[in-house]
């Protein structure tokens, strides 16, 4: 059978010979998805059995799966925290893996509140390499032509420390972007950027937008697909052009750089690329200034075919945003990774995004499934294969790598969909224990718990005390920020909080949050002011008859920390007697984990 029939492809043979080949390969890999898992199991299990780690469970040399099962725990990152630490204080042992430790990725899942450091090898660059190389191919059997023109991506750099051991510590794509992999990739005349490398690696997050934007505009009649990591990237583009589309516009007219682009390799890449465009300012100055920015995105870039953006789990709060930018362009979801390991793909990125799915590559890592049900009183024992997952049914991933983790809880809930061949398809339904999100930050109800009770503590010389809450992510506001609703009991309502003291609360809460949430208020400006607005008096009351109204059991009814369901933002906004935002930005250093 043909590749391009297997892939379900509406358009037929695949762009070119290269592509061939790559679709060739996920057919082999999705055909022989057991047989590869268990090479892949006994290739981890052989190079690593002199590890220390699996030395400790007597594994003796046997790579079959049976005997993993049955002699290696199921860990989270907590359970490998010590290890992780003497790896992170310079121990070069053969700890967890037989090859070096190169580096460590932070992760923006959050344990006890801060960020993973996740061990990682040399060779791991070559996998997600070739993860990527799978992504265009795919891509070109869904848009024709994508060779005649250019994308326009907001890729961005973030901060990295070194460990005390002497390691870097920094976010896999930033990783990945400095990397050789990425800066001297061959010419794919699929796989064209107007941004070009300088202004991607500018660690300045405001240079690097302005520059980027800078170049996306002066080939706007190039520009075949606008894209970002996350869906929350590009709504913060349009956003920034928004607030900088007069500076924009009057570089382009003069063909001279705004001075507040200092960083020398951008200065000089950008001297090459400017040049006076009074035409292209008066246009893009025509667009901007009007009131109405719906469908910008295709106004100024006419020839957009598709977002290249992740819209699932906690981004799906902003398509309406996407959809209003853009006039409702479709939107690609193309892979699914993690700091931990790159997973897959997806086989068909022109779908809607509720109904993505992606396609586990079976080459890329050892991959179990423990049944995941969130009315279970116990946790299931029994991992299911890659193979015998069935339909319809929710999982939590759980990865062995080539790096060096064993049996590691992701934290990741999918739901399966359907197999390609023998590969099975998951849609992302969302992280474990994740409350809050904006961009890359993940709030989960301890850390919230802990915020709400260490900004309750200003309220103390007020006789004041907080005595229920709930919050949600807003993302009507660019950037999206965290929304906290208070319902306060006052003793002495003759010496009640003033506004000063609440607007203080909403702070003590953003210093109490992770090192994600505050370096995307402080250097990233991904996420706004913390908000609370403080509610009447049985508010939660009314909340619970509301929810026993619809059905829920008033003995086993808790206050829901997050919500999102519209009827009951609409009563709790209509309880509102006062709102407050947090005065300053909360305390945040690069390089530092707390």
């Amino acid at each position: 059978m043909a590749v391009d029939s297997v892939l379900s492809s509406p358009l037929g043979p695949p762009a070119c010979e290269k592509d061939a080949k790559a679709l060739q390969f996920i057919e082999e890999m999705t055909r022989n998805a057991d047989a590869v898992q268990e090479r892949v199991l006994d290739e981890i299990l052989t190079r690593n059995s002199q590890t220390e780690y699996l030395k400790r469970f007597e594994l003796d040399g046997a790579g079959n799966r049976e005997t993993f099962k049955s002699k290696i725990p199921v860990v989270t990152y907590e359970d490998l925290q010590p290890e992780i630490q003497r790896i992170v204080n310079g121990d070069r042992s053969p700890i967890l893996s037989a090859h070096p430790i190169t580096e460590f990725l932070t992760s923006s899942g959050t344990s006890a509140g801060e960020r993973k450091l996740m061990p990682t090898i040399k060779e791991e660059l070559d996998r997600r390499q070739l993860l990527y190389s799978l992504l265009m191919p795919v891509m070109n059997l869904y848009v024709p032509g994508l060779d005649k023109g250019k994308g326009l991506y907001f890729l961005f750099i973030k901060s990295e420390t070194k460990t005390p051991g002497g390691l870097l510590a920094r976010p896999v794509l930033t990783s990945y972007y400095k990397s050789e992999h990425f800066k001297s990739r061959p010419h794919d005349p699929y796989n064209i950027y107007t941004s070009p490398n300088e202004a991607i690696l500018c660690a300045d997050s405001f240079q690097s937008m302005y520059t980027q934007m800078l170049c996306g505009l002066y080939e706007r009649e190039q520009v075949l697909r606008l894209g970002a990591v996350f869906a929350s990237g590009l709504v913060r583009a349009i956003r920034f052009l928004q607030l900088h589309w007069s500076q924009l516009t009057h570089d382009i007219r003069t063909g001279t750089l705004n001075k507040q682009i200092t960083d020398p390799s951008v200065c000089e890449r950008m001297g090459k690329i400017m040049r006076p465009r009074p035409d292209l300012a008066d246009f893009v100055a025509n667009e901007c200034c009007k009131e109405n920015w719906e469908g910008i995105i295709t106004r100024i870039w006419p020839k957009t075919k598709y977002l290249d953006v992740i819209v699932t789990g906690a981004m799906a709060q902003y398509i309406p945003t996407l959809d209003y930018y853009s006039g409702g362009l479709p939107k690609a979801c193309t892979m699914y990774a993690a700091s931990e390991c790159y997973f897959g793909l997806n086989l068909n990125p022109m779908c809607k995004p509720t109904e993505v799915s992606y396609t586990i590559m079976p080459n890329m890592g050892y991959f179990e499934f423990l049944p995941h049900d969130p009315t279970a009183t116990s946790s299931p024992t029994n991992l299911v294969d890659l193979v015998d997952v069935e339909v319809g049914k929710e999982y939590e991933l759980v990865i062995t790598t080539y790096a060096g983790l064993y049996r590691y809880r992701v934290g990741d809930i999918l739901r399966v969909t359907g197999f390609h061949n023998s590969a099975p398809q998951f849609h992302f339904v969302r992280r474990k224990n994740v409350l809050l999100s904006i961009d890359s930050d993940k709030t989960d109800e301890a850390e919230l718990q802990r915020a709400v009770e260490n900004a309750s503590k200003l309220l103390r010389e007020f006789n004041t005390s907080v005595v229920e809450y709930t919050s949600y992510a807003d993302t009507k506001t660019i950037p999206g920020h965290y929304v906290i609703y208070w319902e306060l009991l006052m003793k002495d309502l003759n010496n009640s909080p003033s506004d000063e003291v609440l607007n203080k609360c909403c702070l003590a809460m953003e210093e109490s949050l992770n090192t994600v949430y505050r370096q995307g208020r402080v250097a990233c400006n991904s996420i706004g002011p913390l908000e609370i607005r403080v509610v009447k008096n049985g508010t939660f009351e009314e909340l619970m008859d509301y929810a026993i109204s619809r059905g829920a059991s008033i003995n086993q009814y808790k206050v829901p920390r997050c919500v999102n369901f519209a009827p009951i933002l609409e009563l709790l906004d209509s309880r509102v007697m006062s709102r407050h935002f947090s005065p300053s930005l909360p305390q945040w250093t690069p390089g530092r984990r707390r």
